[in-house]
C-alpha cells in the first residue's frame, strides 16, 4: 500500500477490530512485520561511557547487546553465541572488555570479533572472521540509541522525527542524563491499547482530573506520518491539589511551561516537561500482556527548585499512570465481549487514525471484523507491499 492508499483508508473512521488485541497469530505477524522491522530504543549513550560498557534489550524473542568498543564506537549485536546459540550476557547492563559465553567459553571482544575458543584445533581450521557476533543495525539519534533487527527500506529515526526536529534540538537530548534506572511494569492489555491510550487526547478531560486542572482546555494533538505530538500549557490558575499547586509554583512562566508528549511509531514515546524528559516504551509479552519500560532523564541542574519540581512531577504522574493502568485494562477486558468489534473514531482522533491506517497497510487482515481461519499468516502479502507500507 503506498502513501496515497494510506490517506484513503476505507476503514479510517473505525478502530481496529477487537480480535487483533487478543489473537496469538496476529501478534506473531506483528512481531515479524512490525517489531523486527521497526526502530526500538535500546539505551541512551550516557549509559555507555567507557569501552566495554553494554546494555541489553530483549524484545519479541530476540536479545540485543549495545556495547562501546575500545575505539569508542557503539555497536549492536544479537546476544547469541555463534557456536551453539546460547545467550551470552544475562545482566541488563555491565562492563566487559570480553564477552565470554558461559556454555563453552567462546570469547568475543567489544567489537564483536571472535577472539578465542577452547580447543580450537578440534574445529578443523575454523575461520574466526566469519563467526563474530551477528551485527544489528543501530542509529544514534541525539544521544538515544535505536536498534532495528531487520534492515528495511523504511525511514531512519531522524526522518521519522523530522517534523519535530526543532523541539527535540531545543531540549538537548544528547546532553541528558538519567535520573534513575529503567523501571519495568507489566500491564494486562495488548500493546496497541497502551499506545492508543497514550495518543488519545479525548480521554484527558474525563479520566485525568489532575491533568485537567493543570492544563485547563489547552490540551491539543498534532499527527505526522510516523509521530504524534500532544501538548498542553500549564495554567497559572492555582490548582486545588497541593502537589499540583506546588509544581506550578516552581515552574517557569510563559512559553516554557508546557507539557509535550511525542509518540513514535510503533511503540515509543518521549514525555517532555520543563523539568525533565521521560522515555517510555511498550513491548508485547503476549496478546493481552505488555511490558512498559520507563526512565526519566534531565539536564544537569541541582538547584533546590528544580529538585522540588522533579519530585512533584513524579507525584503527579504516578497518579496519572495509575489512572491509565485502570483504563487500558478496562478496555482489554471489554474487548473480550462478543458484543463488540470496532468503534467509531472522532475526526480529531488523528493519532489513532494514522496508527490504524499503517497497521491495516502492513497487516491487511486487520480490516476483517472477525479473525480469519487459523493459519492465515502462512501466506503473507508480497514483500514489495510491506516495503511500500513501511515507507508510508
Amino acid at each position: 500500500m503506498d502513501g496515497d492508499d494510506l490517506e484513503h483508508d476505507p476503514d479510517a473512521d473505525w478502530s481496529l477490530p477487537a480480535w487483533t488485541c487478543r489473537d496469538p497469530e496476529f501478534l506473531s505477524v506483528e512481531c515479524a512485520r512490525i517489531f523486527r522491522r521497526s526502530w526500538q530504543i535500546a539505551a541512551h549513550e550516557s549509559a555507555l561511557p567507557s569501552p566495554g560498557d553494554f546494555q541489553r534489550l530483549d524484545l519479541t524473542g530476540e536479545s540485543v547487546l549495545i556495547i562501546r568498543g575500545e575505539d569508542g564506537i557503539v555497536r549492536a549485536f544479537t546476544n547469541v553465541c555463534r557456536h551453539r546459540g546460547a545467550r551470552i550476557a544475562s545482566q541488563p547492563s555491565a562492563c566487559a572488555r570480553r564477552l565470554i559465553c558461559p556454555y563453552h567459553g567462546w570469547t568475543y571482544d567489544s567489537a564483536g570479533r571472535l577472539t578465542g575458543l577452547p580447543d580450537e584445533a578440534l574445529y578443523g581450521g575454523i575461520d574466526r572472521r566469519r563467526l563474530g557476533l551477528a551485527p544489528v543495525e543501530l542509529e544514534n539519534f541525539h544521544g538515544f540509541l535505536f536498534v532495528r533487527l531487520e534492515a528495511s527500506a523504511g525511514p531512519s529515526v531522524a526522518q521519522m522525527l523530522a517534523p519535530l526536529s526543532g523541539e527535540i534540538a531545543a531540549h538537548r537530548f544528547g546532553s541528558l542524563r538519567p535520573l534513575g534506572r529503567v523501571t519495568e511494569r507489566v500491564r494486562e492489555a495488548n500493546w496497541k491499547i497502551v499506545g492508543d491510550n497514550y495518543a488519545d487526547a479525548l480521554h484527558v478531560a474525563t479520566a485525568h482530573p489532575g491533568l485537567k486542572r493543570l492544563m485547563g482546555g489547552s490540551y491539543r494533538l498534532e499527527s505526522f506520518p510516523y509521530a504524534d505530538r500532544m501538548r498542553g500549557n500549564i495554567t497559572t490558575f492555582p490548582s486545588a491539589n497541593l502537589s499540583e499547586r506546588a509544581y506550578q509554583h516552581f515552574l517557569p512562566t510563559g512559553p516554557e511551561a508546557v507539557w509535550s508528549y511525542i509518540r513514535l511509531w510503533p511503540n515509543m514515546a518521549f514525555d517532555i516537561y520543563p523539568d525533565q524528559i521521560d522515555f517510555m516504551q511498550w513491548l508485547p509479552l503476549s496478546p493481552t500482556r505488555t511490558l512498559i519500560r520507563e526512565v526519566a532523564f534531565a539536564l544537569p541542574d541541582d538547584r533546590r527548585e528544580m529538585r522540588a519540581a522533579r519530585y512533584l512531577n513524579w507525584r503527579i504522574n504516578r497518579q496519572v499512570s495509575a489512572e491509565d493502568k485502570a483504563l487500558i485494562e478496562r478496555v482489554q477486558a471489554g474487548l473480550a465481549s462478543a458484543s463488540y468489534s470496532s468503534g467509531p473514531l472522532a475526526s480529531t482522533e488523528t493519532g489513532l487514525r494514522q496508527f490504524n491506517r499503517r497497521m491495516r497497510a502492513i497487516v491487511p487482515e486487520a480490516r476483517s471484523p472477525h479473525p480469519p481461519p487459523a493459519g492465515w499468516s502462512a501466506s503473507p502479502p508480497p514483500l514489495p507491499a510491506l516495503v511500500r507500507a513501511a515507507q508510508g
